[in-house]
């Protein structure tokens, strides 16, 4: 791992990026959703796809693909990994 990418925010990661969830910052319904769509601490995570604008971003988690806006994917903090 390339510890100099180290943890970053989830909306940040360009296309093809991997990484594993180290954390999940906000309160409320947010979260609740987040989780609840598999982005648990410890999950991988691959950027499948951006928009132009980087809104909405497409995820892969747990072979499921997913589709986040940008203010969602600001809560999720992964650490990058090669």
């Amino acid at each position: 791992m390339d510890k100099e990418q180290g943890i970053k925010r989830l909306s940040t990661l360009n296309v093809g990026d991997r990484g594993i969830v180290a954390n999940l910052v906000g309160k409320g319904a947010i979260i609740k959703r987040l989780v609840e769509m598999g982005l648990v601490r410890g999950e991988e995570v691959k950027v499948r796809d951006k928009s132009p604008l980087g809104d909405p971003i497409e995820v892969e988690v747990k072979g499921y693909r997913l589709s986040l806006r940008k203010d969602e994917a600001d809560h999720v903090f992964v650490e990058v990994v090669d």
